[in-house]
């Protein structure tokens, strides 16, 4: 009998969005502790991060990524092809947008290629509780 290795089987969700949206805050509430570090300025998350979770149940991966920036310097472009390589392979895309500021043309940006993946994907507003929302 072929043994299969969980971790190869199990769903991955994977967290897109501009920088400084909140992506490792919802993957650190996802994972139930301080696993990424989060800071109020933009490009702190540079690689992709990924934990196993249960939530209701299901156990899945969660995979934590860079703020995608189109153009830009050449760090920010190697930080959009880690971005645009965990989304094509997720079974699961979270497009995180920041509320507060309403969609950007960035944000217009990222869900144009987010379409072209073929993925599914669930749009979330973060920071909806903040003043300004």
């Amino acid at each position: 009998m072929n043994q299969v290795n969980v971790t190869d089987a199990r769903k991955s969700v994977v967290i897109v969005g501009r920088p400084n949206v909140g992506k490792s805050t919802l993957f650190n509430r996802f994972v139930g502790e301080q696993a990424a570090i989060v800071e109020d300025k933009p490009g702190v998350t540079r690689d992709r991060h990924t934990r196993e979770v249960e939530w209701c149940g299901h156990h899945f991966n969660v995979i934590d990524t860079g703020g995608w920036m189109p153009g830009g310097s050449a760090l920010d472009s190697k930080v959009s092809r880690q971005v645009e390589a965990a989304a094509r392979e997720a079974d699961l895309v979270i497009f995180l947008v920041d509320a507060t500021n309403g969609l950007v043309d960035d944000d217009e940006s990222i869900a144009a290629w987010l379409r072209t993946t073929g993925r599914p994907i669930l749009l979330v507003a973060n920071k909806v509780d903040g003043p300004g929302a």
